[in-house]
């Protein structure tokens, strides 16, 4: 026990990352885990599920072990496997059932990437057993009060085979998220890239530009993300025009005219 603690400790989040609330979000995710409510986040890339996160996990006290979920995911990858350590065979826990173990908060991000095999192994954490079966070991780990699930996943990708299924989404309380406001989108890119204010003004008024081509020639328009990234090589000296090619424009998109289309629409402004 006094090794997993120990473990655990890692994963803590020791100071406050920075976070503008742009709703309810902080109530609500408080309110779930108190009364041991798993949670799914739901809105586009870049938008601050993951920095609410480790906002939250700090805020709880309680460690935050990320999953970044992808196509070979598997079961086991999750929950954990066999290996060979110096000669011997151990049994070594994936981080769903360290999360569980320490009662910390585990996060499957974009959920939907994972297959939907290894996605059932989350369904008895999920409702009212709040427990993880560990077949290879024959273990039965239930959870405490301390630990948390939660998922997120982009709507915006959703497709007849990237879908989270109705048997998975209605064990979760669900927060949505989008992009916040102009004025408060302004106030992050400036606290977190430390660009200019009339800067960052154009900047989030170029991501507007952007989102409103979603669909029409782009598949998402530019995240508060990228606008940070393009704050920081101006504040390190580039270009407006070059730093929004290179964090924005190019991350954007690879069709040629689209390339062009968006690399217009920050030259107008810069």
């Amino acid at each position: 026990m006094a090794a997993q603690i120990l473990k655990s400790e890692q994963y803590l989040v020791s100071e406050e990352p920075y976070y503008e609330s742009v709703g309810r979000e902080i109530e609500l995710f408080q309110a779930a885990y108190n009364n041991q409510l798993p949670v799914l986040l739901k809105g586009p890339t870049g938008c601050g599920k993951t920095r609410f996160m480790e906002h939250m996990a700090w805020r709880l006290k309680r460690p935050l072990i990320t999953v970044s979920c992808h196509d070979d995911l598997t079961a086991s990858d999750l929950v954990g496997r066999y290996l060979i350590i110096g000669g011997e065979t151990r049994w070594v826990d994936g981080p769903l059932a360290e999360a569980v173990r320490c009662g910390g908060i585990c996060y499957l991000d974009e959920i939907v990437e994972a297959r939907k095999d290894t996605t059932v192994v989350i369904h008895p954490l999920a409702d009212d057993r709040r427990q993880l079966p560990v077949e290879k070991t024959g273990e039965l780990l239930t959870a405490t009060a301390d630990f948390s699930l939660v998922i997120s996943y982009n709507p915006g990708y959703q497709s007849v085979l990237k879908e989270l299924k109705q048997s998975t989404r209605q064990r979760f309380i669900a927060l949505d998220f989008n992009y916040p406001d102009k004025s408060l989108e302004q106030k992050i890119v400036v606290q977190e890239s430390g660009v200019d204010p009339q800067v960052a003004a154009k900047l989030v008024k170029f991501a507007h530009m952007t989102r409103n081509l979603k669909g029409s020639g782009l598949d998402e328009g530019a995240s508060t993300r990228l606008l940070v990234h393009a704050g920081k090589l101006i504040v390190s000296g580039i270009a407006p025009r070059d730093a929004c090619r290179s964090a924005v424009t190019e991350a954007l998109t690879d069709d040629v005219e689209m390339l062009t289309a968006v690399h217009e629409l920050s030259s107008s402004l810069f």
